[in-house]
């Protein structure tokens, strides 16, 4: 009877447990739940997403911050501290490490570009609110912002300024920022995330990054403005401060295409062009506390063949209508790499080089696909497989053994003793007959040269049929 007793004691301790622990459940759950939503910061906290946030960061790989941890030192970090690290988030007591300064030139060569390397861990975690945000925030973008946006890209920004010159768009306002990343008003954007996000929490977390710091030259700075760039939020933050003038020139009726920082207001006409470069002055100075550069911010023809530059890509005009084309400043930057990749004077394998060539140029094209660029890509694969020959030319170094691989390419002996011991220079004997008929086309593809043109028609063709 007693043993039947605490038997049923047992069952009803245990039964009103599992009760007092669904109640708890309940009540916390209640407690996340504001209209029907669970708490933004434990959806970002959530390990799917956080699982999710650092795959994210470990595809794309970057340079260790101020701590030195790897991307593949962080999985081991993040196993043994995690609850650890949640707690201090959830309680607002996790502080974000200062991030790391470093300059990278600009691809126009205009100057240096200042990011800020985060530690990994404030990558991940800035990835996992990025995650969270951007569903939040895309249905509230314009259909003009281009940068950093889900299924966005800089190809549809051109072909979209493209399809606007069609309709009789022909003048553009090129909008340059000072130092935009470098200068968002914290305050400000603060306000801008607390129109959407009700999470106290997740703003404190936010507000906590903006102002961690930087180290520059193992010196730390205090950060009163700006989101630097490097971190997986920073591009969003970006997105959110400049949409609101994405949102006021739409309300205007104004024509505007952005990619992040990168913008051109349309006009029809060079009058309207010229009233809408001091407006977009006033706005983004007066209400978004901006620089514009008054020196690089201009009007501009849109066809114009030497004016017009967005985003790496112009725009032309012939019989056949507007097309898009590689801005010349793109092409000299583009060929004068090609020409350090396939110096005479580094001593690599000529193999090693090719491989370096295509790898370049494959990432080059699959940006630059779209425009009009056959006849240059054409133009550009003789001159380097004359630059290939040159560097193999030089790589055999002495007479003889010119003499001996000419000989082993299929040249006469009199021949080959008269060309390995000639004294031209190397840009002549690479485009003589003699080195065409020995270093034949066929003999660098099977080296490893890359035949870019084909690449260029084969995605041309792909994307005309997608």
């Amino acid at each position: 009877m007693k043993a039947e007793y605490r038997k049923g004691c047992r069952q009803r301790d245990s039964v009103e447990r599992e009760e007092y622990a669904g109640a708890r459940s309940i009540e916390t759950r209640k407690g996340r739940e504001r209209d029907g939503a669970i708490d933004l910061m434990e959806r970002i906290l959530d390990r799917d997403n956080l699982n999710r946030a650092y795959k994210q960061v470990k595809r794309n790989h970057g340079a260790p911050g101020i701590d030195g941890m790897t991307v593949e030192a962080v999985l081991p970090w993040l196993r043994e501290n995690r609850d650890e690290l949640l707690k201090s988030i959830r309680d607002g007591k996790y502080k974000p490490s200062p991030v790391r300064r470093k300059e990278i030139p600009k691809p126009d060569g205009s100057g240096v570009r200042k990011l800020g390397i985060p530690t990994v861990v404030d990558r991940v975690i800035q990835q996992a609110i990025a995650q969270q945000l951007q569903p939040l925030y895309e249905p509230l973008f314009s259909d003009g912002s281009y940068g950093y946006r889900p299924g966005r890209s800089a190809q549809q920004a051109i072909r979209k300024v493209k399809s606007y010159a069609e309709k009789g768009y022909a003048h553009a306002v090129e909008i340059d920022l000072s130092k935009y990343f470098d200068t968002l008003n914290h305050e400000l954007l603060l306000n801008l995330l607390r129109q959407q996000i009700q999470d106290k929490r997740v703003i404190d977390l936010i507000k906590k990054y903006l102002k961690s710091g930087v180290v520059e030259n193992g010196v730390r700075r205090a950060t009163e403005e700006g989101s630097p760039q490097g971190g997986p939020l920073s591009p969003l933050l970006a997105n959110i401060y400049l949409n609101e003038f994405d949102q006021e020139m739409k309300s205007r009726g104004v024509t505007i295409i952005r990619y992040a920082d990168d913008i051109v207001v349309l006009a029809k006409s060079k009058r309207a062009a010229m009233r809408l470069l001091e407006s977009s002055r006033t706005y983004l100075e007066n209400r978004l506390k901006l620089q514009m550069n008054t020196q690089k911010s201009k009007v501009v023809s849109v066809v114009a063949q030497k004016h017009f530059k967005f985003l790496g890509f112009a725009l032309g005009k012939n019989g056949k209508g507007v097309y898009v084309r590689v801005h010349r400043q793109s092409l000299a930057k583009a060929k004068k790499k090609l020409k350090e990749l396939t110096s005479r004077s580094q001593g690599r394998n000529a193999r090693q080089v090719m491989e370096k060539v295509k790898f370049y140029i494959r990432g080059w094209i699959g940006y630059f696909y779209i425009a009009d660029m056959k006849r240059i890509l054409q133009s550009w694969n003789e001159w380097l497989r004359r630059r290939m020959r040159m560097y193999i030319w030089k790589q055999w170094k002495k007479p003889r053994t010119k003499v001996q691989n000419l000989r082993k390419l299929g040249v006469p002996e009199w021949q080959a003793y008269q060309w390995g011991n000639t004294r031209l220079g190397y840009w002549r004997i690479a485009g003589s007959a003699i080195l065409h008929r020995s270093v034949t086309n066929e003999k660098l593809a099977q080296a490893g040269y890359y035949d870019f043109p084909a690449q260029y028609e084969r995605l041309r063709q792909l994307h005309s049929n997608g």
